[in-house]
Formats: C-alpha cells, structure tokens, sequence
C-alpha cells in the first residue's frame, strides 16, 4: 500500500521542471507530476524533458504510485499542427496519465481522434464561472484548474457544480501569484514578443519601475501564494487537485514543498493536528506568502516590495538580527540548511533510473516448428509464436539482418533493443515474412501492458476551394450610451461593451438592449459568480440576434439559448482547428483571431464553411486584467481592499514607468477590475490589403479608455473614415486615420508569436 492510499479523495500535483525535480517530487511523496517536454509546453525557461526521458520518468512514477501529466498548454500555430500531431500519435501509445492544455483545436483535436488520452484545462484557460466548467466538460476535461484570483466560497460552489457534471477541480495552493489573470495577460508578449501564451512570459511584472508616487519600486510584484494553514477549507470545498507551481524552480525547492505538503495531507487524512511550521517552506525560495485570495480579502499586504528571496529577511526579521554580524549568521545558517535539503535530495534520488530498459530477443526454432522468439526484459519475460512452421529455405531465409529490420521499432522511447541471439535457430529456415509482422505487434502488445498500440491518426489534406471575394463591414465597440449615436452609421454593426459587475446593472443593461435593438452585446473575459449568472439572465431577457463573447462560459449559455454567438479577441483562437472545434462543439458563427499573431501566421488559418472571421484593427491595448488593486502600489488608495465595491464603482487611471522608460497606463472603469494599457493603441491598417478574402469584418474600438494616444476628430467621423477605407482601401482615407490618431503601434502584427 502506497503513501497514496490514504489519499483517495485528494491528488497532491507537484511541478517538475527538469529530471531532477521530477524525481525530488517523486520521493516527497507528490501523488502526481506536471511536466513539458521541450516543446509546446507553457513553460519555456523550464529546462523540460526530452521524449527519450519520458517513458523512464513515467516507469519510475508507476511504480510509486504517482501519475505523469504532460504540459501541452500553449496557443497552436497553424503551422505546427502537423508537428502536434505526431507528438501526440507517439503520447498516445505511451503511458502518461493525461495532458494539460490551453489551445481549444488541441482540445479538439484529441476529442475527436486521441480520445484515450485524459485531458484537464489549464490555468491558461481562466475558467472561473459554472459555464466555462460545463464548456470544457463538453471538450472531454476530466478536470480544471481553476482561476488562481478564486476565494474558498467560489472555489467550494464550482467544485459542487462539477461533482455534478464529472468534473474535478484543480487549485493551485503554493508558488507564485500572478498579478493578473492567466491567459489574459499580453504584457510580455507586448512589450518584448515573449508572449504568456506561448510559455514565454519575462515577468515584467516582477521589474523595477520608477518609484511610485507611494513609494513603491516594484508596483506589480505579488507575494506568493501559500494555503497551507487552509487544507481544511479546501477539503470542504470538496477540491479534488491541489497544485505547486514552480516548472523553473530547482529539485530542492520542489522537494521541500511537496515534502511539507505531503505531511499535512497526511496529517489531515488521518486526522493528526495540522502542521503550523512553515519554517522549511520559508527556507527555499518564496517572496513571502499570503492566502488573501483564498480568503477572499485582496488588501495591499498581498504585494512585496521586493521580487527576489525573502528567505534571509524572514529569518532575519523571526530572529530580530540587526547588526552585519547577525544578518550573516542568518544567512551562514540558511546556507547549510539550503545544503543539507540538497544533499537529502540527492541521496533519496540516487536509485530511481529513468534509462531505457535492456530487450533481448531471443530467437528459437527447427524446421517444422514454430518460430519462437523469447522476450527478456528487466521486468519480465514471455515468448511468442509464429502460426505457420518453419521450413527449409535456398533463397530468402531469416538472418540477423532481416530480424534487425523487423524489430527495430520496438526501440521506442521506451526499450534498447540488445544484438538479438539467433544461437538457437537452425540455417536457412523461412516463414511468412507478414508473420513476423504479427510477431513484433504482439510483442508491442505486451511491452505495452497488454494494449494494442492506436493506429496514427493523419490529418486528410485541406483542399483549398478560392473563396468568394468578400468586402468586409465595420463593426465599433463603445461602453457609453451617450456614443451609440454617433457611431450607427450604415454597414455598421455596433458592439456594446457589458461590464464585469453584470449583476449590478443588469435591469438597467436589459432596458438598454431592448431600447436599441441594433446593439451587438459584447461580453468580458472575467464574469464571475453572480455576474456569470446575471448574464445568462441578460441572454434570456433579451435574447439579443447575436452576441461577442470573451468569456466560453457565456458562449456555452448561448449555445444552449439558440442564439448565434461570436468568439471574442480574447479567447486567444489562432488555428483552423479551434475554428472547427467553436463550431461543431457549440454552435458558434463566428471568431475574432488573436492579435497576438502575425500575417504569416493568419494567412494559413481556414474558416469552416459559414464561418465569419474577424479582427480587431484599432484598440487600446489591455497588457493584463487584475483582480488586485493597481492602485494601491502607484499612487495610493484610502480603501485597505479590494471589493465589490470598488468594482461596481471606482473609476480612475494612473501610470508606471519602468527603468527602461516603458510607461503603462493603469485603468479603471467603472464596473470593470483594474486593467493595465499600452500607452499606445494598437493601429493595423495593413492586414486590411494584406490578408484578402479571408475577414467578414474588422473591428475599431472606440471605448473611453484613457491611454497616451490622441485623437483628434470625433467619434462619428473616425467611424466614417474607417468605412471608407475598409470598403475601398482608399489610401486617402488611410491618410486621414493616420493624421488623426496620434501615438499607436502595429508591434504584435509584426513580430507574431
């Protein structure tokens, strides 16, 4: 009986970032590990794992009862889908216990033609409301790792809602806190092309900026999060995963955390007093720790001034050392306490071997026997026979040469093949060279734990049919009553932005809707709890003609309304297959393509039939979206924390600038969470000659949205312009739009992803 045993109703999910950490975790007791291989995984500067490593590291997990979960959670390139597929016609026949992922084309794609593999949505998802649960348990997740920002109330009802629906809830319970909410945050990817959604995130939330008018040198560095006085809580929730971050962190660290961890499910499962001593968990590398989100309390101690170890500061400070000589003996101490979790982790590591197991065949027969060939590998050893007999041969006959050609595949990430002993077969004896074929899958089989290998599946040839030329619209996104006036202009479709705090202002949204039946409601990203339902409400009062949607829950909710939805610029879609898998999976007519990518990218992409494909030329650039404060830290706020309140009501903006004179716009709309901007708007008229034949409609956003860019006509004359040049490329008309909108960048157009 493993460790695990115990554990039935709990997983413990540790990170491992290289080999090393992979088997520290192993040894603390982790009940299951996520990992990436050097590709297509979210954690670029993790050192990752080869293919080869894969199947040893799995080998070595099984036997202790611990799972391997492989990290596909990036955005898909059109051009890598052929390279996707073959990873996952080899994933699919090895023994990893499921795949994490972001992209809904792998989502689908999976779905539809790997269906053994589990799946669970990543953290890279956002999912925080009961229609994005629903969503992914429709694309087969078996599990989701819930929105880091969640408090325990929402985390226990979305946990209930899943029990219901088959789905298990992942939480992430220690390692860093993002400033804002994954998936959603474009600051790295804006300021230097190392996009989140790819893997790449620099953390330019962790940099120093110029010092804030509260004096602050880091506004955007959170602590870390740790809910280890919380299991309790969680438990109650009824949270099936609870998750370390920490894919970059070294073995040492990933040991001492799921070792601690491991202890207090322990403790918990067997009902002992929980462990209070965080002593070591404070040893390796933190920021300090705060649970305020599970809490429920966003208040301004969630940040530290200071982005590197806090390690030698919380010693320091426990131990009131003042003088040079003291802080030194703190840091000499933790230094041999670092040394001795090393050398621990070392030694318990030292037997788990994740080399390729020796396979010796053995080849056995006479004339009118059966060919036998004798398997022998660490692990075990059987035989297999052929079904016709062996006969006497002049010509072709069974040589090493012929066996070696045969039974090379079986070297397969997994195996070493040894030179195979024929000691025991008689000369020039032949049988049915498609039997040894038969042989070789049967001895697969076995190797395989007597399942049959799955066929590879080939992606069929996309025959392009020319499209019709098409002459895209103009649609205009505005959040002020007062503007739907000005930008109603003919061929133009105009989209309406909802707020966050839907559940405050959803009479008076409903009366606006019915009022102007032309208005296209355009929905958020983040919609949670009561605001989450109070716009399936909203879709049911006003049941609009169709709707753009950033948030899958919300689509999921239309779906199931009969109403034609749209996907927003912020469900991050970039290849066809996500295309396929919003329409087939949920009825959706229409997708904004990701800014993110460039023109090479997007060229390739190809609609389904009757598929509307948009894209956004002109908007302030939201970098990332917070359920923080961003106040606090730049230029102050009377209020201690961050509530309902605040949302509903505050509005104001701010900025930062960081040492290399990058300035960023921090904004608050009234009824939205805090946001942080370029200083400049995004402005793309190239695609428009660019990418022909391809978008239904481009989109300009005109919201109020306080960024360093001017504009110097008016609303209603920005709408025309963009008309005429849309309808036309008239060149004059792109002069004009240049002349009157000054300050803005095409930067993402231009590097991609």
């Amino acid at each position: 009986m493993g460790h695990n045993a115990m554990r039935s109703n709990f997983e413990l999910l540790a990170p491992g970032g290289d080999i090393e950490s992979i088997k520290a975790a192993i040894v603390a007791g982790a009940d299951a590990i996520y990992c990436g291989l050097d590709n297509f995984n979210a954690r670029n500067r993790a050192t990752n794992i080869t293919f080869e490593d894969l199947n040893g590291i799995v080998r070595v997990a099984h036997q202790r009862d611990c799972k391997i979960f492989l990290t596909l959670n990036i955005m898909i390139l059109e051009s890598e889908i052929p390279a996707v597929i073959r990873l996952l016609n080899k994933l699919v026949n090895t023994k990893i216990d499921g795949v994490i992922l972001q992209d809904l084309g792998l989502f689908h794609l999976i779905k539809q033609h790997f269906p053994t593999l589990d799946v669970h949505a990543s953290t890279q998802v956002n999912s925080h409301n009961e229609g994005q649960i629903l969503f992914m348990g429709q694309l087969n997740a078996s599990r989701v790792n819930l929105s880091r920002e969640l408090n325990i109330k929402e985390i226990k009802h979305l946990a209930q809602f899943g029990h219901q629906h088959n789905v298990l809830m992942e939480v992430f319970v220690h390692g860093s806190y993002c400033i804002g909410f994954s998936g959603l945050c474009y600051i790295s990817s804006a300021k230097n092309g190392n996009s989140g959604n790819r893997g790449r995130c620099s953390q330019p939330c962790r940099d120093q900026y110029q010092t804030t008018a509260v004096g602050k040198d880091y506004p955007l560095n959170m602590k870390d999060n740790s809910a280890f006085s919380n299991l309790e809580a969680l438990a109650d929730a009824g949270v099936y995963s609870l998750k370390v971050e920490g894919r970059i962190k070294k073995s040492h660290y990933v040991y001492t955390v799921v070792d601690n961890w491991s202890r207090q499910l322990d403790n918990y499962c067997k009902q002992k007093p929980l462990l209070a001593d965080t002593r070591e968990l404070y040893t390796v590398f933190n920021r300090d720790f705060s649970n305020s989100y599970l809490m429920g309390d966003i208040n301004k101690a969630m940040f530290i001034d200071n982005p590197r170890d806090n390690s030698v500061d919380h010693f320091a400070q426990i131990a009131d050392a003042k003088s040079e000589t003291e802080i030194q003996a703190v840091k000499q101490k933790l230094y041999d306490d670092k040394t001795t979790i090393i050398q621990t982790v070392e030694e318990r590591i030292a037997d788990l071997d994740i080399s390729l197991l020796a396979l010796e065949l053995t080849i056995i027969g006479q004339v009118g026997q059966p060919l036998i060939i004798r398997v022998t590998t660490p692990l075990q050893q059987f035989e297999v026979a052929s079904t016709s007999l062996l006969r006497q041969s002049e010509n072709t006959v069974l040589d090493s040469d012929c066996f070696e050609k045969r039974f090379r595949s079986l070297n397969n990430g997994e195996y070493l093949l040894t030179p195979m002993n024929l000691t025991q077969l008689a000369n020039n004896v032949v049988v049915p060279f498609k039997e040894l074929t038969i042989m070789r899958d049967q001895i697969t089989c076995v190797l395989n734990g007597d399942l049959p290998l799955v066929e590879p599946f080939e992606l069929p040839k996309v025959v392009r049919v020319p499209q019709p030329s098409l002459t895209p619209s103009l649609s205009v996104l505005i959040a002020n009553p007062a503007d739907i006036d000005a930008v109603s202009q003919p061929n133009t479709a105009v989209y309406y932005q909802l707020p966050e705090a839907m559940a405050m202002e959803g009479l008076k949204l409903v009366t606006l809707f019915q009022q102007n039946p032309h208005l296209i409601p355009w929905f958020p990203a983040i919609l949670i709890g009561d605001n989450y339902q109070a716009a399936v409400t909203f879709l049911e009062q006003v049941k609009p003609s169709r709707i753009v949607t950033n948030n899958s829950g919300v689509g999921y909710a239309a779906h199931q309304l009969g109403l034609a939805w749209i996907a927003g610029p912020q469900m991050n879609i970039s290849n066809s297959l996500s295309l396929e898998c919003l329409q087939q999976e949920f009825g959706c007519v229409g997708a904004f393509i990701s800014n993110e990518i460039k023109r090479s990218q997007i060229k390739p992409i190809v609609a389904p039939a009757g598929f509307e494909l948009y894209y956004s030329i002109y908007h302030p650039m939201m970098l990332l979206m917070s359920r923080q404060c961003l106040f606090h830290q730049t230029v102050g706020c009377k209020k201690k924390r961050f509530d309902d309140k605040c949302l509903r009501k505050c509005d104001k903006s701010a900025s930062i600038i960081n040492l290399t004179e990058a300035s960023f716009v921090v904004d608050k709309q009234r009824g939205d969470h805090n946001a942080l901007y370029n200083p400049e708007n995004f402005l793309n008229l190239d695609i428009v000659a660019e990418v022909q034949n391809k978008f239904t409609g481009f989109m300009v956003d005109l919201r109020d949205i306080k960024t360093d860019t001017q504009v110097t006509v008016s609303k209603a004359e920005l709408t025309a312009l963009f008309n005429q040049y849309i309808a036309g490329n008239n060149e004059l008309a792109r002069s004009e739009i240049e002349a009157a909108i000054i300050g803005h960048t095409c930067n993402q157009y231009t590097k991609g992803l």
